[in-house]
């Protein structure tokens, strides 16, 4: 198969070169050529110009920064891209652009489909991780063969535009938000005076990520009872935290602002409930 393959970074070019080596074609373009020029290596057709890496492509692939970009790469392409030509865009975009996008490019006659990724490089060059396909389900059934190859588990979350986008947010919230707290047990075990890789190395004998789908479906169901970790005494460690932090004039902003949602499930009278509580929507008035 014919391949043009916009934006080759370090995931971009990953995905490339596992392509490759399945028997396509691809052609690369990138706003910096250099990064293109790299894979001419590994039997990538370089091209100077994102129209020219188009001719004969049935997929053209992007991996790109952020929806503006997306634009930028697409927009003035509108007629060189052909209706029989499938646009399959890995970026990481926000919601509502993208449901925009893809509207925009069907009302032209063209098959726009977002499929961001729960990948990094090793993964795009390996064929593991996770795509996320949404919109007309027949795009995903007819796309299905060539996604497949690329990643280990293709998930289909809806013909809602936008959907994959939203899911692509909520899976990094979780992942960056895992990254805020180990800085916080860092700065934590710095105030205590606990080295970080004696801190850091609690997690190679526990796991806190091994509760999240419990967590998660509780928060699903909204099952906070019998509780099996009350908000106010998950409210009361995080207390002990913070204290021990400020006492050696160190902050931890990740556990202030959790903190929060603590006092605010305490305030509408969840207290009692499990913790997980404190994820559920604030009933509005």
């Amino acid at each position: 198969m014919n391949i043009a393959w916009f934006g080759t970074g370090l995931l971009g070019a990953a995905f490339v070169r596992r392509q490759l080596e399945l028997g396509h074609a691809v052609a690369v373009w990138n706003r910096s050529a250099d990064k293109a020029r790299a894979l001419a290596a590994d039997g990538a057709r370089v091209c100077e110009r994102a129209e020219d890496a188009l001719a004969g492509a049935e997929r053209v692939h992007l991996t790109l920064a952020d929806d503006a970009s997306v634009d930028a790469v697409l927009e003035p392409l509108a007629d060189a891209i052909t209706p029989a030509t499938w646009i399959v865009d890995h970026t990481t975009t926000a919601p509502t652009p993208t449901a925009e996008r893809t509207r925009r490019w069907q009302q032209r006659g063209r098959r726009y489909v977002h499929a961001p990724v729960f990948m990094g490089p090793p993964n795009a060059r390996e064929g593991s991780g996770v795509i996320l396909v949404c919109g007309d389900p027949a795009h995903h059934q007819a796309l299905q063969p060539a996604l497949a190859p690329m990643t280990g588990h293709v998930v289909y979350v809806g013909p809602g535009p936008e959907r994959a986008a939203a899911f692509k947010l909520f899976g990094n919230l979780c992942f960056i938000g895992i990254t805020g707290i180990l800085g916080d047990v860092n700065r934590l075990a710095a105030a205590l005076g606990v080295p970080t890789a004696e801190a850091m190395g609690l997690f190679q004998q526990f796991n806190p990520g091994q509760f999240l789908p419990a967590r998660a479906a509780k928060v699903a169901a909204a099952q906070f009872e019998p509780p099996l970790f009350e908000v106010t005494m998950a409210r009361k460690d995080l207390r002990l935290m913070i204290e021990e932090a400020q006492a050696r004039g160190v902050d931890l902003p990740v556990a202030r602002g959790v903190a929060a949602a603590h006092d605010e499930a305490i305030a509408r009278g969840d207290g009692a409930l499990d913790s997980s509580a404190i994820a559920r929507l604030a009933p509005r008035d």
